[in-house]
């Protein structure tokens, strides 16, 4: 099993689920922590994950209201635009001694993290590290993705490099570029391209003894509706990359980080390489790009028909 916290991993939640089958070292499917107000909108949100295939058995509900956010899309030369409206929600209401972690790990393999989900404010960043501590003591694998929001940390007086390093150091598997990376070590990388990625690698990897894996996308935007769009993964000895692609006629890009994050679990679940698995992370998240909503909803047929260069309608 996968557990995830924070509604924050909902879409996460919902892509890994799809991507099945069942977990080759868990023998189980993605879980999601998380609370959830008890009304309308939050039942909505369980029977989204239900749909999905995910266990939302540990979704709490608590009085209080839905975090929010609203998307201005984009077109042509306007970029997109997302105002926050999550203050005051019933999961970052919540305190950490709220979730019962001993429990809500048993038989679990890997606890994921989202960056957003600190970023929401004292309670939720508490919360975050003691499930981290929690995965650490148990000996549950962490991975953890960096989900960078300036504005939600500018909401509050905090401090994102001193509370994400206390989840980073924990965890095995990092989603994020070297611009994470410098946020965490106060420091900035030299070069270009791939050159300055592994460069940033090689710092985490020696600051961090934990990490085992980075994995990363480089995006490049001609306008709001054509992006070209790379991927790696750097391990401490070696490292892949997947080829760019041209996403075009662009649909919503929201959600494209947790598609990405999904195809590379995927592929190191199913004990692929990192050449294929890499290039599984790149096919779901430019895949994504082409479904409104935030969800990715593509299963292995489609990363493999992406890889194959297949376009033509599937009869």
């Amino acid at each position: 099993m996968i557990a995830e916290t924070g509604l924050a991993a909902l879409w996460f939640a919902a892509a890994l689920s799809l991507l099945g089958p069942r977990l080759s070292i868990l023998h189980a499917d993605a879980s999601m922590v998380s609370v959830v107000p008890d009304n309308a909108l939050g039942q909505a949100a369980i029977g989204y994950l239900r749909r999905h295939g995910v266990d939302a058995s540990q979704v709490a509900t608590a009085p209080g209201r839905m975090g929010l956010y609203f998307l201005a899309q984009g077109a042509g030369l306007r970029a997109s635009e997302i105002v926050y409206d999550r203050e005051g929600s019933s999961f970052a209401r919540s305190e950490s001694h709220d979730f019962d972690w001993d429990r809500l790990l048993e038989g679990v393999g890997l606890l994921h993290l989202s960056g957003i989900t600190p970023a929401l404010g004292p309670r939720s960043a508490e919360a975050a590290v003691a499930a981290a501590e929690a995965a650490e003591r148990l000996g549950v694998a962490i991975s953890f993705d960096g989900n960078y929001r300036a504005q939600l940390w500018e909401r509050w007086d905090s401090n994102p490099a001193e509370i994400l390093t206390q989840l980073v150091q924990k965890a095995e598997i990092m989603f994020g570029n070297h611009r994470d990376i410098s946020l965490l070590l106060g420091t900035s990388f030299s070069g270009e391209g791939a050159d300055r990625r592994r460069e940033a690698a090689e710092a985490a990897f020696a600051s961090f003894p934990k990490l085992k894996l980075i994995a990363s996308t480089a995006r490049d935007i001609d306008d709001a509706d054509r992006h070209r769009i790379s991927a790696r993964i750097d391990a401490r000895d070696s490292w892949a990359q997947a080829d760019e692609v041209v996403v075009a006629g662009i649909i919503d890009r929201i959600g494209a980080g947790d598609a990405f994050a999904a195809g590379i679990l995927h592929g190191l679940r199913t004990g692929r390489d990192l050449d294929w698995t890499v290039r599984s992370g790149l096919a779901v998240t430019a895949l994504k790009h082409s479904l409104p909503g935030d969800a990715s909803l593509f299963g292995p047929r489609d990363i493999e028909a992406f890889m194959s260069g297949e376009l033509d309608v599937r009869r």
